[in-house]
């Protein structure tokens, strides 16, 4: 699928499935998240430019590669989308942090905006969405639109699961935006949850309904 990278990583189709099933345990599922979220990560950032600096090992000067100034923002939709982001600030401890908080209306499968908090220099950052599930697509659209609102020119999005329906409507809006996920899953439900999927994940990471 175009503008899609499915990370297909032995170790990530391992936890995606241990996710999966109904009887992880909410403590194992938000570990499980925050793994993946670390493996997720490394794809998402496969191709930030690098320039060589000169550097002293203990033996002797060297060229050596090091990250070209790129400047990284992580963007975790509230609330299931923290889950992943420890496990990527793990990685790029450097990055900032923009907080973009909302919820699909039942009823309308609607997003609605309660809360957001962003860098100010957006324009000169990579920004990488964090949501593990992108369903109807409207969630992931109403982050990008709002985070290209402050200023976001560079963005991405990093997802666990997918559905066909979501992808081609994201797209529809936001073309430019790449997206990695574990997997793409085979369709959405009537209540627009993804099938077979893995349930609601803030539900599963937080032990709530």
């Amino acid at each position: 699928m175009k503008g899609v990278t499915v990370v297909d990583h032995p170790l990530v189709k391992h936890k995606l499935t241990l996710m999966r099933k109904k009887e992880t345990s909410t403590k194992s599922f938000r570990q499980l998240l925050r793994e993946i979220g670390v493996l997720l990560c490394y794809e998402v950032t496969r191709d930030l430019p690098l320039e060589d600096v000169t550097i002293e090992t203990p033996l002797q000067p060297m060229a050596a590669p090091l990250l070209a100034g790129k400047k990284l923002v992580f963007a975790p939709v509230l609330r299931s989308g923290m889950g992943m982001l420890d496990g990527m600030l793990e990685l790029v401890p450097a990055a900032r942090v923009a907080h973009v908080g909302l919820y699909r209306d039942p009823a309308t499968l609607q997003c609605v905006e309660y809360y957001f908090k962003a860098p100010a220099d957006m324009a000169e950052r990579t920004v990488v969405v964090i949501d593990p599930m992108l369903a109807t697509g409207n969630t992931a659209i109403a982050a990008v639109d709002r985070l290209q609102e402050a200023g976001a020119r560079d963005i991405r999005m990093a997802c666990l699961l997918a559905s066909p329906e979501g992808l081609s409507k994201f797209h529809g809006h936001h073309a430019g935006v790449h997206v990695w996920t574990a997997a793409v899953d085979e369709r959405l439900n009537d209540h627009g949850y993804i099938l077979p999927g893995l349930g609601d994940a803030g539900d599963r990471m937080y032990g709530t309904r």
